[in-house]
């Protein structure tokens, strides 16, 4: 009995360290609200504005939901805005590890805007669907502000603003850092239709450890009650 109570303390220590080692491997993403000044053509001429930027991302199946918010308004009009007629949205700019853009939107004012008063642009939502594995940054670009069946300003970052999102995108299936599964000849097997797990790296080591410690340890408490009842006959 006490090996038995060694051994099923062993695996749950394996299982332990295998769940902290998945955690530790997850994907991160580093945010930082950054101060854009906005530069802005507007209708009524031009306009400057500086609002703190966030942009967080959200993994979604095989991409991310990305959003923008913004916690000042960057233009005004000079007449009221009437609910539902402004409908913001952006760009942002990819770097490292992806480039171009990705289109964000946001929703029409839920309340009328008093005129002279800074347009809340609120949350802007969009999805980024990534090619390659790799450091993704996402920097604020230009923003629009769709008002009264026109765009009513086009507002431009014009200090040349730092990355308010960094996001680390793994597990891209062809990505840069994605080795090939390999079948028992030692051959790159692309089909997937082998029974054994491949064997990417330290984290599906780590997954396997943790589902192998898990099957042992039940299948152990299982024997030692059948040998408990075995026993009392």
């Amino acid at each position: 009995m006490p090996n038995r109570r060694r051994t099923a303390a062993g695996l749950t220590a394996a299982v332990a360290v295998a769940g902290a080692a998945v955690l530790t491997a997850a994907p991160t993403a580093q945010a930082t609200v950054v101060d854009v000044n906005y530069a802005c053509v507007t209708k009524i001429g031009p306009k400057d504005a500086v609002s703190p930027v966030d942009i967080k991302a959200v993994k979604s199946g095989s991409g991310y939901t990305i959003t923008m918010s913004f916690e000042k308004g960057v233009s005004d009009s000079p007449i009221e805005l009437p609910k539902g007629v402004m409908t913001p949205r952006a760009e942002l700019v990819l770097g490292g590890a992806a480039s171009g853009t990705v289109k964000v939107k946001g929703t029409p004012n839920t309340a009328a805007i008093p005129p002279d008063t800074p347009i809340k642009i609120g949350t802007l939502t969009g999805t980024f669907t990534p090619t390659k594995n790799g450091k993704v940054t996402f920097t604020a670009g230009t923003l629009i502000v769709h008002a009264l069946g026109m765009d009513a300003a086009e507002c431009k970052p014009k200090n040349n603003p730092a990355p308010s999102l960094e996001l680390d995108v793994t597990g891209v299936a062809g990505g840069d850092d994605t080795p090939p599964a390999e079948n028992d000849n030692g051959e790159d097997d692309d089909n997937g239709s082998g029974t054994e797990l491949p064997k990417t790296g330290p984290l599906d080591s780590a997954l396997a450890l943790g589902t192998l410690g898990g099957t042992v340890l039940l299948t152990g408490a299982a024997g030692v009650l059948w040998l408990t009842r075995r026993t009392a006959r």
